[in-house]
């Protein structure tokens, strides 16, 4: 938990400096007002006192009282202040982390995880810090300064003190067993709750159409009855603690004025009032030492949780990425739209040794080219294409970019140079023009005719323009509110509106109809012209015309051509081509 604070600010520590002047000054006069009563409790004993001398006392009272709550309210005002600049920076930095992050990262802590770090957890470092800089500070100059001022009153009253912060010590052990190991699960749970809860809302068409809505909430009620009762535990035996607290409170305070009802009874007429003095001091302090235990104790209620926040926190933060920024620029780099695979082998991290999704992949893309990837389900080619905007980077070998290995490049270097558009088409909330206008590859911003050409040459002019407010449409979470071919298109003149040196098409084509897959690329060969394109695709249509053909089977090239040349020399490629079209079809190609 300590490890933590070393986020905080110069400005927070002068803050907590303040802080511990204003409990200081809290706790002395919180401490002051026995010593008043006491004073009014002699004046009302003692023959011939003025009133003006207890109306005096008990304005020094109010006022003690007074002082302390503004001193109260400073404290609060600092505490928040910090708890808050602490959970903003452990935030910012969170998510600047995770932005770093490759997908090996993200897979290891998995989305859930992650969403609940950056919320869940610091708001318990958030609220332990707000009440901890109130309490760990106040209880422990409480009850020193408290334990100073009734020592030497009566030995009876202190044993009686002592008895209960035993008592008191032992409830506090009764929970410290049973609620600590609750407290270290409640976090991972929570987890859980949220990856059913993500799962579930994210396919949630799937979870209609197969009437999977019981399998769901069983699935949902399963992981929240785990929580629910993790929790009960927590509370059934905080439930204790509070009555139990108050029980040692007033039984001690009992226990005071029986003594103090014993000793003065026993006492003579001239010590009688001094006893009855102290009876009053010693109960005030005592109950202010009692007091400062309970504060203590709610700290260590809330301490083991942010304790475990902490360490969640710390494991994201504490994360070497595997994906290390190089220091080359683009502006130093003569050459352009140039990529090459040289011996290039791949396992995921944490996979088997023997795994290799790819293995020994050699080839290169000159410049203008349009070369494309075709393979069965699982021969690596969104593997392969991964290893070029360095989602992964190789196991062994080098891809090189320009001439560079991608491990040199800075990483917003390497990007500016690549327009990528995923299998599965991405949009933002927000409208048509924010998606496509998005991000920045060092060139000017984007205008409305950028993103209209843009638009047209991933031909999506139509729908854009017949929808409400047509390029100032609004998209909601996901693209959920258009088809799957218009975000498809979306997301190509996304890429488009870069105007990038190499594009990069992971089966973007697959949701489009062959007409408009067919305008789209011959439109894409003549308004792009000069740019390198890299195409995955499933469909031989969509790649019949590529300068370059690379045929993948189970992680191996096993043919590179044209269409008409890898029809006669490679099998799998005549395999796939035979069923996808017939041979009439092929031959007309």
């Amino acid at each position: 938990m300590l490890k933590i604070l070393k986020y905080l600010t110069r400005k927070d520590w002068s803050f907590i400096l303040c802080s511990f002047i204003f409990v200081v000054l809290q706790v002395y006069l919180d401490l002051k007002l026995p010593d008043y009563m006491s004073e009014i409790t002699m004046l009302v004993q003692t023959p011939n006192s003025e009133i003006s001398e207890i109306l005096s006392s008990g304005g020094y009272m109010l006022l003690c009282a007074l002082g302390s709550l503004v001193a109260s309210f400073i404290v609060g005002y600092f505490a928040a202040k910090i708890a808050t600049n602490l959970s903003w920076t452990l935030r910012s930095k969170l998510y600047d982390k995770i932005e770093g992050f490759s997908l090996a990262e993200i897979n290891k802590f998995s989305t859930s995880s992650l969403i609940t770090r950056s919320t869940n957890d610091i708001t318990q470092i958030q609220n332990i810090v707000a009440m901890g800089l109130q309490l760990i500070i106040k209880a422990p100059i409480t009850a020193i300064w408290a334990v100073c001022k009734i020592l030497g009153k009566g030995w009876e009253w202190t044993a009686a003190t002592g008895g209960a912060l035993l008592v008191l010590l032992f409830i506090i052990l009764i929970i410290m067993i049973f609620a600590l190991p609750k407290f270290k699960k409640i976090q991972k749970l929570t987890d859980r709750l949220n990856l059913v809860n993500r799962e579930n809302l994210t396919g949630i068409r799937v979870v209609r159409a197969y009437n999977a809505e019981g399998y769901q909430s069983e699935k949902f009620e399963k992981v929240n009855n785990d929580l629910t009762n993790n929790n009960l535990v927590i509370n059934r035996v905080m439930a204790i603690m509070q009555p139990g607290m108050m029980l040692v409170m007033n039984g001690l305070s009992l226990a005071i004025y029986w003594i103090g009802a014993y000793l003065i009874d026993g006492a003579n007429m001239m010590d009688k009032m001094g006893l009855f003095s102290d009876m009053i001091v010693f109960s005030s302090y005592s109950m202010q030492v009692i007091m400062a235990f309970m504060m203590l104790t709610m700290i260590f209620i809330m301490l083991p949780r942010a304790s475990v926040s902490s360490k969640r926190i710390l494991e994201v933060l504490n994360t070497r990425e595997s994906i290390i920024d190089g220091n080359k620029d683009i502006k130093n780099i003569s050459k352009t739209g140039e990529i090459e695979f040289k011996n290039v082998s791949f396992k995921y991290p944490d996979s088997e040794e023997s795994e290799y999704v790819l293995q020994d992949i050699n080839f290169k893309v000159n410049k203008g080219e349009t070369v494309a990837i075709i393979g069965s389900t699982g021969s690596g080619k969104t593997s392969l294409i991964n290893l070029i905007p360095r989602f992964y980077d190789v196991s062994e070998g080098e891809v090189l970019v320009n001439g560079v290995n991608v491990k040199d490049y800075k990483q917003k270097s390497l990007n500016n140079i690549l327009g990528y558009v995923h299998q599965k088409a991405v949009l933002f909330t927000g409208s048509i023009m924010s998606n496509v206008a998005y991000g920045d590859n060092g060139k000017d911003i984007y205008s409305e005719n950028d993103v209209k050409k843009a638009v047209k040459i991933a031909q999506g002019t139509e729908f854009v323009e017949k929808m409400t407010n047509t390029y100032s449409a609004s998209i909601s979470q996901g693209g959920k509110n258009v088809s799957g071919g218009q975000k498809q298109r979306l997301s190509i003149a996304r890429a488009i509106c870069r105007r990038p040196e190499i594009y990069i098409f992971d089966d973007s084509f697959s949701a489009l109809d062959y007409k408009t897959d067919r305008k789209l690329r011959s439109v894409l060969k003549s308004e792009i012209k000069g740019a390198t394109n890299l195409i995955v695709a499933q469909r031989i249509g969509t790649i019949i015309d590529a300068d370059k053909i690379i045929v993948l089977d189970e992680g191996k090239i096993v043919g590179i051509g044209t269409h008409n040349y890898l029809m006669k020399t490679c099998k799998v490629y005549q395999e796939i081509a035979y069923s996808q079209l017939s041979k009439e079809e092929l031959v007309n190609a």
